[in-house]
């Protein structure tokens, strides 16, 4: 997942406004082979992608409240870091014991090979490539986010509207600027609710690529910088694979729907092809 952008408001008693609204583009390589969101026949209370190749995925709900989401830290220096799959910390939260993001969080961070010192560590292969990670419990009020990156501890986030790419949270990039502005602009307009999900969608599509003076420096050619730029990527064997738009209301009910534009193979299909859709009630687990 290569580009999220977000609002976040504490459920209340009485409110109306939406607890989490959530637009967000993966970008990936055509050639590696992924589902798309589904539940889960080995955990049926997840639904997420999945990544065919390690088994993890970028984003996903449960059934219990619990969201997670992924973004890769951008550095090309890091390209020789062959280590753990970064996608299994979203599939290890959604379908793990541990219902508390913070928690999940500080627990990540303290694990060996998480936070590693490049490039002292690039030769282990139990150093975790650079991430941003999101976790959640939309039911119980809590956002968090961490990166191995920041130097920075886990921490909550506070309500507001965020915009994640493959820096850190609300780096200034164009398209991060762009799109949370606009995600804004939408909220305030009506139809509110589950209706704004195909203005999510559409939010998403958007194909312009930044001015060259405008264009972050991680590493990589200016044309692929440029190229890298856009919400919505298109370049040969990689760009934007599938878009999300999520709605959790006030009462807790979730609407989702995922568009994409390529294959499980990795070979391109009908352009803007609805993948799934879906409405459903989050539930606290009974207690034992």
């Amino acid at each position: 997942m290569c580009l999220i952008v977000f609002d976040w408001r504490l459920p209340t008693p009485g409110a109306r406004a939406a607890r989490f609204t959530l637009a967000a583009n993966r970008d990936e390589f055509f050639s590696r082979r992924a589902t798309p969101m589904d539940w889960w026949h080995d955990a049926p209370q997840v639904l997420a992608g999945r990544d065919l190749q390690s088994g993890g995925t970028w984003l996903g709900l449960h059934r219990d409240g619990r969201f997670a989401a992924l973004t890769n830290y951008r550095a090309a220096a890091e390209k020789q870091l062959d280590g753990p799959s970064r996608g299994r910390l979203v599939a290890d939260f959604l379908s793990g014991p541990q219902r508390a993001p913070l928690a999940y969080l500080e627990q990540l961070a303290r694990a060996p090979g998480i936070n590693p010192t490049f490039p002292a560590s690039a030769a282990s292969s139990n150093a975790m490539r650079g991430f941003n990670l999101l976790a959640g419990n939309l039911l119980e009020g809590e956002l968090a986010y961490f990166s191995n990156r920041s130097g920075q501890p886990p921490r909550l986030l506070p309500p507001g509207c965020y915009g994640l790419s493959n820096a850190l949270l609300d780096t200034a990039w164009p398209k991060v600027q762009a799109k949370k502005a606009e995600l804004q602009t939408l909220l305030e307009l009506p139809p509110a609710g589950a209706e704004q999900l195909d203005a999510l969608l559409t939010l998403m599509q958007d194909t312009g690529v930044a001015p060259d003076n405008m264009l972050p420096d991680t590493g990589l050619t200016l044309e692929r910088e440029r190229a890298l730029s856009a919400a919505y990527i298109v370049s040969p064997g990689y760009g934007t694979r599938c878009t999300t738009a999520l709605h959790c209301s006030a009462s807790g009910h979730i609407y989702l729907v995922e568009r994409g534009d390529s294959a499980a193979d990795g070979t391109r299909s009908t352009s803007g092809m609805v993948l799934g859709r879906y409405g459903f009630q989050l539930e606290p687990p009974i207690p034992r």
